[in-house]
């Protein structure tokens, strides 16, 4: 292992702007093509410029964030006051934009992480009208205008491509009830409590954050009688330290409402969570390389990178975001039986130190998570209830690059391609038509289906270039 260093501008409600402030929530998003598995980076400023050349600073001070779990959904950055009014342009600062690359070379795994080279452009598809009472703005990285790969990971490091963070800047409207990514709904939202508001009825959490020395999101929401508590969970049980994968809506007030909260472990003060894609399923002993690109807890100052777990004495489970797996037409199940390079996951830990050997250190939970897949539509059919697109991968993609290496048996009998499922449920946010031949982006749960890789898919994007 070799480790190295456009649309129309949008409002919330009608009527124009009257000199009056909006709340808006600015949310962190990204387009990519899974050539990168990771991309952590700080954003220290952003400014809105308006027509007459007045500054308006929406983030002040530094955020930090990991925008590849976010390819074609949204986390909340900050909630600001903007003054209603036209805004022509943007501009921001960041830090430590940092790529991170995973690709397996004959003999090797490479894990690269490119260094941020400067610059930083924001641009406008169009004007931003500021207006209403709450909107949403979108702060979106163009993951391949930023890292310019050409198919691959440099095998060296003097081949390292610049780093140059590329983000987009939309509008969108806050709808009453949110249901997606485009109008206001958070899917996934992780971290750990750190307060609890009277009686259950609020959380302050702490973002899993990208390294050590990152400025972590924290986020206050909200629950009531309609907030569905998961794997029987009940409001007593929350407490600082407790690790919770949620899922939030705007509101119309600016402040966030938690539809779903799910408890991945109990506080405990050595509690470590980490969260990304695992690399390699070790054959002789239950051994997984898991690269944590955010993380949070007890070990969180020690993990760099890619590190080894041992899941022997493990739980796994599934993510709660997706509830409809017993009725898709295959067994949908996570288990270490079947889990393979390419899925991404929660680890947790209550170990209070690494260790080496062949012990390593013991996960004690294995959480799938949903992920975002990006490829060409190969067919069409229909299965019952569902739609089944299957999707050929790009031979980049960790699933297709990762399925055949030294130390990990082979599951996969044709690790390139992915059949999606998708029902009524499915969030259809793509503006280009769905057809043979033609790139989206799928997000939903990843499934190994006795070798075959299968997806419960909750949203579809329009596809990045491959």
């Amino acid at each position: 292992m070799v480790a190295g260093c456009g649309g129309s501008s949008g409002v919330s409600s009608s009527g124009g702007t009257n000199g009056g402030s909006t709340t808006v929530v600015v949310m962190a998003s990204s387009t990519a093509n899974d050539q990168l598995t990771g991309f952590e980076g700080s954003v220290e400023s952003l400014t809105l410029t308006d027509k007459a050349g007045t500054q308006v600073a929406v983030i002040s001070s530094p955020v930090s964030e990991e925008f590849i779990h976010l390819n074609g959904t949204v986390e909340p950055l900050v909630t600001v006051s903007v003054p209603q009014d036209t805004y022509v342009s943007a501009s921001a600062t960041v830090s430590s934009m940092d790529p991170l690359c995973s690709q397996l070379y004959p003999g090797s795994l490479y894990i690269d992480q490119m260094v941020d080279t400067g610059g930083v452009t924001v641009n406008l598809p169009a004007p931003i009208t500021v207006t209403g009472n709450v909107m949403g703005l979108i702060l979106n990285l163009d993951v391949s205008k930023s890292t310019p790969f050409q198919g691959a990971c440099p095998d060296n490091l003097a081949l390292v491509p610049p780093v140059g963070a590329v983000f987009g800047l939309t509008p969108i409207t806050i709808a009453e009830a949110p249901t997606n990514s485009a109008n206001g709904m958070m899917f996934g939202l992780r971290g750990i409590v750190q307060s609890v508001g009277s009686g259950g009825s609020s959380l302050t959490v702490n973002s899993l954050s990208p390294g050590a020395s990152s400025s972590p999101l924290a986020w206050t929401v909200n629950l009531n009688s309609s907030t569905k508590l998961q794997g029987g969970l009940n409001a007593s049980q929350l407490a600082a330290g407790t690790v919770v994968d949620m899922d939030a809506a705007v509101q119309q007030d600016g402040s966030f409402l938690a539809t779903r909260v799910a408890m991945i472990d109990a506080s405990a003060s050595d509690l470590s969570v980490e969260a990304g894609p695992l690399l390699l399923v070790g054959a002789a002993q239950p051994v997984v390389l898991f690269d944590g690109t955010y993380d949070e807890g007890y070990l969180s100052p020690y993990m760099g990178g890619a590190t080894y777990f041992n899941f022997g004495n493990a739980e796994f489970e599934t993510s709660g975001q997706i509830d409809n797996l017993a009725n898709l037409p295959f067994n949908a199940t996570f288990s270490p039986a079947n889990m393979v390079a390419g899925q991404r996951a929660l680890l947790s830990t209550q170990a209070t130190s690494q260790t080496g050997g062949p012990n390593y250190t013991p996960s004690t939970k294995m959480t799938l998570l949903p992920q975002t897949i990006d490829g060409t539509i190969t067919a069409i059919s229909s299965q019952g209830d569902f739609t089944a697109y299957t999707v050929q991968l790009a031979p980049y993609d960790l699933f297709t690059n990762l399925a055949v290496q030294p130390g990990q048996t082979t599951l996969l009998s044709t690790p390139n391609t992915v059949v999606v499922y998708a029902d009524g449920n499915t969030q259809m946010l793509n503006t280009g038509s769905l057809s043979a031949g033609s790139p989206a982006r799928f997000y939903g749960l990843v499934f190994n289906d006795n070798g075959a890789l299968r997806m419960d898919c909750a949203q579809v994007n329009d596809g990045a270039a491959e």
